[in-house]
């Protein structure tokens, strides 16, 4: 058990005998749904409810959790520091390999949930609890990524997802979940107006809900950032960065050396002032439908930016190209929860391969939602100056060009050659053919 894992007991009363009870472990984000949950998995199925709460980078999402779980009816509570984890066995490798899901969505939900996934079951082996509880709905893509890397991890346990056993959970509303945790004698200054829904970690923050349900309207930027500004409202001034990398994995920036989770900090308070990385995007989630959402990532957008860069110099074309093919489908695997597969490890093993050589330093300008290139070096640069110039100097000769190009350009002759062939002979056949028809008409006279 990691030393920054929180352990919160209840006492039981004086004099009452302790009956040992199944344990589950709900994943408990201190939301009214996770917080319902509790006194409902104890009162459905009679559970010893354990929360956990998985901290990917949440910031003050987490204040006054251990006050909350505790009161609405769970037995412990654990909070669960991943951030470093998060950041260097999920975040990277899909940094690395340039994983970005439709061209837009740089998949920080879909990162976090098979890191949380593992903790999950790692804390349901100490608890030996017999099932997991989550809150992600029967319409979205988090039911699949939490249940695959349990079923990939732990098999054996029972997975409960009470937002689709519409039989037993019977609240459809926040109104009905207020009054639910009012009735089991818990009160919580939840509102019963509908906002945002957001997930946060320290990647990303993405916003689903009100005026983003409709394609037509644009988001109400004034009131749904969180970690940035629009480029409008950035300063009109640039900020110059240098990131230094090792083997694909960020080192520095701005001459300071730091871990990657606090590399990526730094990265979103400059991202954030600047108006980088906001999109908004109609995605097409896992189960069928279509859903639009606005994703903040500053930091991350930067990262990948910077990674892109220093690529560029050091990989040469064939293996650009089979990593641009391969980076389309790990952003597909990990979408749709297939982090535990052997798929996924494999595309990363070709991945790691191709990062022994990204290694230099990258500099770039943040401009009012720019990130503008401003010089790359590299130790292992693919980029020769006397190759890449005008005036070639003895690695090249341009007569061999000539040759290369009738050889590059054979199949091309060939295939034109024929096509000139087959149109001669239909036009003989189509002259010889006019010729007989004439003639018969002749005969015919």
């Amino acid at each position: 058990m990691s030393d920054d894992v929180k352990l919160l007991y209840n006492s039981f009363p004086k004099g009452e005998s302790i009956m040992a009870k199944e344990k589950v472990i709900l994943a408990y984000s201190g939301g009214l749904d996770t917080t319902a949950m509790i006194p409902w998995l104890k009162e459905k199925f009679d559970y010893d409810v354990v929360c956990c709460c998985v901290d990917c980078g949440q910031e003050e999402e987490l204040d006054g959790l251990e006050e909350r779980a505790l009161a609405c009816g769970a037995s412990k509570l654990y909070i669960e520091d991943i951030v470093d984890e998060f950041c260097d066995d999920f975040v990277m490798p899909c940094v690395q390999a340039g994983a970005v899901y439709e061209h837009a969505y740089l998949l920080g939900t879909s990162m976090a949930r098979p890191a949380i996934a593992k903790k999950l079951v790692e804390i349901a082996r100490i608890e030996n609890a017999v099932a997991i509880c989550h809150g992600a709905t029967g319409k979205g893509n988090d039911q699949i990524r939490f249940e695959l890397g349990i079923k990939a991890l732990a098999p054996d346990l029972k997975v409960i997802a009470p937002w689709r056993m519409t039989d037993v959970w019977t609240l459809q509303s926040r109104e009905d979940e207020i009054e639910y945790c009012k009735s089991h004698g818990i009160n919580l200054p939840f509102s019963m107006g509908k906002g945002y829904s957001r997930d946060r970690n320290l990647w990303h923050i993405s916003h689903e809900g009100l005026e983003l349900e409709d394609p037509s309207l644009a988001p109400n930027y004034d009131s749904l950032l969180v970690l940035s500004v629009t480029p409008q409202n950035a300063p009109d001034e640039v900020t110059d960065v240098t990131m230094t990398f090792e083997k694909g994995v960020p080192k520095s920036v701005n001459g300071k050396e730091m871990k990657v989770s606090d590399i990526i900090r730094v990265l979103n308070e400059l991202g954030g002032r600047n108006g980088i990385g906001i999109i908004d995007i109609v995605e097409n989630r896992v189960v069928g439908m279509k859903s639009r959402g606005v994703y903040e990532t500053p930091g991350g957008t930067i990262l990948m930016a910077a990674h892109d860069q220093l690529e560029e110099l050091c990989l040469d074309r064939e293996t650009m190209e089979n990593k641009k093919k391969l980076a389309s489908q790990l952003a597909q695997t990990v979408y749709e929860g297939k982090w535990f597969t052997p798929l996924r490890e494999a595309i990363q093993a070709f991945v790691e391969s191709t990062q022994q050589f990204v290694t230099g330093e990258v500099k770039f300008k943040l401009y009012k939602g720019n990130i503008i290139k401003n010089g790359t070096t590299s130790p292992y640069s693919l980029y020769n100056e006397s190759l890449a110039s005008f005036t070639t100097g003895d690695l090249y000769d341009h007569h061999d060009a000539e040759g290369f190009i009738t050889l590059f350009g054979l199949p091309l002759k060939v295939r034109a050659m024929k096509l000139q062939e087959t149109a001669k002979t239909n036009f003989t056949d189509k002259i010889s053919g006019m010729v007989n028809e004439m003639q018969g008409h002749g005969k015919a006279r």
